[in-house]
């Protein structure tokens, strides 16, 4: 049996005979499943030879869609077009429940508008379908400096995180932990091109294969937030740790009936290739220098009200000018 299709019961395993083959990077750039998750393919994405879809994931292959606005709205329309995807918490869903509607409506009462949503599932094909097709004007969570837009400074950073079950073990901070090698660990993967998170670089590059178990950002998309299943994992004792982006693993944590830690990863990178700090921004087309103008002063203007909703999720943050961690999840 090849090494690249050993099965793994509920998930992906990092196949153990190409650990050799090393990183390469990926050459195309894509926004995938989550806003700030969409960052790790289209700014600084991998490829890890090494791993291979071994089960079937059940995802709804076509986008989602329901244009609330019309793609080309009359000059004195009084909405705010922003396109979201409707089932991905703590980021967006469709009852307006994730930090980055709320950040869409704190910024549209600033602009004297009305927030008005086209929802579409955040992966690959998003920009080209949404923004690019004029169905609306702006995205809330983007990498900062996303190729194809022009996005705002960045309103917050933030960083990959390890989670772990609450006296289970000491707190694990640093992929150099010799704890990885033999816990039971649970990494976020995006997709069967080998383009993949950068803590799954990370533990290949320490040959750290064997007890992976990987998480589909994508997941089931009939399930609430599917990209979650990866921090419920830790509390059902499925892992002992999982490495995963820092707002979703901050808002999940809270959220289970065991205490669970969020550590941030230490150090902030994997030598120059492998960052695991991000900044965050809210990104319209290019011709919109006006909008993203705007919404700029906005952002700058509103600080204090933008840290308080993101406080409110949980939203682990480094450096900038909030220094703020979350590194205690309950």
């Amino acid at each position: 049996m090849s090494s690249r299709s050993r099965k793994a019961r509920g998930g992906w395993r990092v196949a153990r005979g190409d650990r050799r083959a090393g990183l390469t990077p990926a050459v195309e750039l894509a926004v995938l499943a989550l806003p700030a998750l969409a960052l790790l393919a289209v700014t600084a994405p991998w490829r890890v030879a090494s791993l291979t879809p071994l089960a079937p994931v059940s995802v709804a292959q076509a986008a989602v869609v329901r244009d609330h606005a019309t793609p080309h709205p009359p000059p004195a329309t009084r909405a705010l077009r922003v396109c979201a995807d409707p089932n991905n918490l703590p980021f967006s869903n469709e009852r307006g429940e994730g930090f980055e509607n709320r950040l869409a409506e704190l910024v549209a009462r600033e602009m004297g508008r009305r927030v008005e949503y086209t929802w579409w599932a955040q992966r690959r094909g998003f920009w080209r379908n949404t923004i690019k097709a004029g169905r609306c004007d702006v995205v809330v969570g983007l990498p900062s400096g996303y190729g194809p837009a022009l996005t705002t400074r960045p309103y917050y950073r933030s960083t990959y995180v390890f989670v772990t079950r609450r006296g289970a073990r000491p707190p694990v901070r640093s992929f150099d932990d010799a704890a990885l090698r033999t816990a039971r660990v649970g990494v976020q993967l995006i997709g069967d091109d080998y383009a993949n998170t950068p803590p799954v670089a990370a533990l290949a590059r320490r040959g750290i294969v064997d007890n992976v178990r990987g998480y589909m950002i994508y997941g089931d998309y009939r399930t609430p937030s599917p990209p979650s299943a990866i921090v419920a994992a830790v509390a059902r004792r499925e892992v002992d740790v999982a490495v995963a982006w820092g707002p979703l693993a901050g808002y999940f944590a809270r959220r289970q009936r065991v205490p669970l830690d969020v550590v941030p990863v230490s150090p902030a990178s994997d030598g120059a290739a492998v960052p695991f700090t991000f900044d965050i921004a809210m990104g319209v087309r290019k011709s919109d220098a006006a909008l993203r103008d705007t919404l700029d002063a906005i952002l700058t203007r509103r600080h204090a009200a933008v840290a308080r909703i993101l406080d409110a999720y949980g939203v682990p943050r480094v450096g900038m000018d909030s220094n703020r961690v979350t590194a205690d999840a309950r």
